[in-house]
């Protein structure tokens, strides 16, 4: 079977020790973590973690199983891209110096929309939202001019097309 980026979304309550027990699920199907974002949901004193990882379809609908074994989980379910809307963040710290040096470097910034949000003399910082793709290809074309100081990406969120988040109709159903 084919593999494609899947994002799963896990809703739980704040438990320590759960983002191990969900990261082992992994481990043990020796799939890699492309990203990971943790937060507060809409939901008071709920989670949400944000996953993505390549799989095949089966594989991902058994991780996705497991990880709702877990006691202190809530749901667990998994989407394709075209399921979800998604941004991610990045920053790029840039030798300020050779931005100077290389007008190619702000017309290529300008290009991707990526606002500068920090600049010295020895240092810029500039910061790019959006999809993945846009972001790697940011970083590539930053990468080809040496001027990159430091990079760091916040990894996806997204949330799902649909109208209601899922686990509310659990949560209620609960109430009952």
């Amino acid at each position: 079977m084919e593999k494609k980026l899947y994002t799963l979304i896990v809703h739980s309550e704040n438990i320590a020790g759960l983002l191990n027990q969900i990261t082992a699920v992994f481990t043990r199907r020796q799939l890699n973590i492309e990203s990971l974002n943790v937060s507060a949901s809409s939901i008071e004193g709920i989670h949400r973690y944000t996953i993505t990882t390549w799989a095949d379809e089966d594989m991902v609908k058994k991780v996705v199983k497991q990880i709702e074994k877990k006691i202190d989980v809530l749901q667990a379910h998994y989407y394709t891209d075209s399921e979800v809307f998604m941004q991610e963040i990045a920053l790029y710290k840039l030798s300020t110096p050779a931005i100077f040096a290389n007008p190619e470097i702000c017309r290529t910034i300008r290009y991707y929309d990526a606002p500068i949000i920090e600049t010295n003399e020895v240092y810029t910082v500039v910061q790019k939202a959006g999809r993945t793709d846009e972001i790697d290809s940011l970083s590539k074309e930053l990468a080809t001019y040496g001027c990159v100081l430091q990079y760091v990406n916040s990894g996806r969120v997204a949330v799902t097309r649909s109208s209601a988040e899922q686990v509310t109709a659990f949560i209620e159903s609960l109430k009952d």
